[in-house]
Formats: C-alpha cells, sequence, structure tokens
C-alpha cells in the first residue's frame, strides 16, 4: 500500500511495517482539540448525534482540553482524512478542529 507524505501516511507506514491487521474491524479513536474550554454544548451535541458517546478531557499540566470520540470499522487512510476534514469543519465555529486519531495495535497473529 501507498500513502501520501504526511503525519497521517506516516502512521500508516509505521502500522504496516508493524503487520497491522488493516482487514479487520477496529475501534478508531479521534481527538477533537478545543481553543475554549469547555466545549460548547452545540458542539457535544453534535459530536454525540454524529458518532454516538464522547468523552472529554479538560486541559491538565499545560495541555488543551480535548473531546474523544470512536468509529469502530477497517481502519483506512479514507477513512482518516474524511472524518478529521468533516469533524474539524464542523467545529470551527465552535474553536474545534479534528487533527489527531489512534488505534490500538494487536499482535500479529
Amino acid at each position: 500500500m501507498s500513502w501520501p507524505e504526511t503525519a497521517d501516511g506516516d502512521v500508516f507506514r509505521r502500522l504496516q511495517s508493524s503487520q497491522f491487521a488493516f482487514s479487520s474491524v477496529h475501534e478508531i479513536d479521534f481527538n477533537v482539540d478545543f481553543e475554549d474550554w469547555p466545549p460548547s454544548c452545540d458542539a457535544m451535541r453534535w459530536l454525540e448525534q454524529e458518532y454516538g458517546p464522547v468523552s472529554s478531557y479538560p486541559p491538565m499540566d499545560g495541555f488543551g482540553g480535548y473531546v474523544l470520540f470512536k468509529i469502530v470499522g477497517m481502519l483506512t487512510y479514507d477513512l482518516v482524512i474524511v472524518t478529521q476534514d468533516r469533524v474539524s469543519k464542523a467545529m470551527a465555529d465552535y474553536g474545534g478542529v479534528c487533527e489527531s486519531w489512534g488505534v490500538l495495535e494487536s499482535d500479529p497473529q
């Protein structure tokens, strides 16, 4: 597989080199960072309507607060990019941006 020379592409290359099971379903975490804390009720409501339950993590130790939501499915580059873009556009008016994601790697079988 080939991915663009971006931070997200780098993550996919690292996952591929560790024999990540791209053909399996995974729980993918996405973070929405907010300039101001707490996020507006409207922002939280939109995220919950679109992605189900969310978890919020207030600012601590000099790091800003963020909201986490999960998508369960097969990890693809398009899924990551489309989700980040869609959520960032929806959260822009609320001072939020979705630029980070993660997935737990399991040991190859």
